[in-house]
């Protein structure tokens, strides 16, 4: 499943973004799917040491790694790379490896149906007590 989409990035960096997947002067759709797939693969491959896959929703930060990957991913088959692209890419990667070392979380979504977690309860029961201030009275 892939976290973003073609209009994620139209919405995050508009349509002009998309200059890197232009084929003979029209966007090729169909590349631009397969970078997205291959953003989610990679991003899959860092968080899933830390929370089970697939995820019930995605966060909008996964949404722009996927982008930013992906973006860089067609801009460097297309030889028209950036510094501002390779950047975004490499903060990506460098956040997705904090998550995987468990330096950062990745917050997801609680299920709006979900019930509340409460804490465990506090047992405070046990065997009686040896030595009481009445037992040890007199010492």
């Amino acid at each position: 499943m892939a976290y973003a989409t073609q209009d994620d990035i139209v919405t995050i960096y508009s349509a002009d973004a998309l200059f890197v997947a232009e084929r003979d002067g029209a966007v090729d759709g169909a590349a631009v799917v397969r970078a997205l797939d291959s953003a989610s693969g990679e991003i899959d491959s860092f968080i899933a040491v830390r929370v089970p896959l697939p995820l019930p929703e995605v966060p909008d930060l996964l949404v722009q790694f996927a982008v930013d990957i992906a973006l860089y991913r067609l801009a460097s088959s297309a030889a028209i790379m950036s510094d501002e692209l390779r950047q975004r890419y490499e903060d990506a990667l460098a956040h997705l490896r904090r998550i995987a070392k468990g330096e950062a979380a990745l917050v997801l979504p609680v299920a709006p149906d979900a019930e509340p977690q409460s804490p465990a309860p506090i047992v405070a029961d046990g065997e009686p007590r040896l030595f009481t201030r009445t037992s040890l009275r007199g010492l």
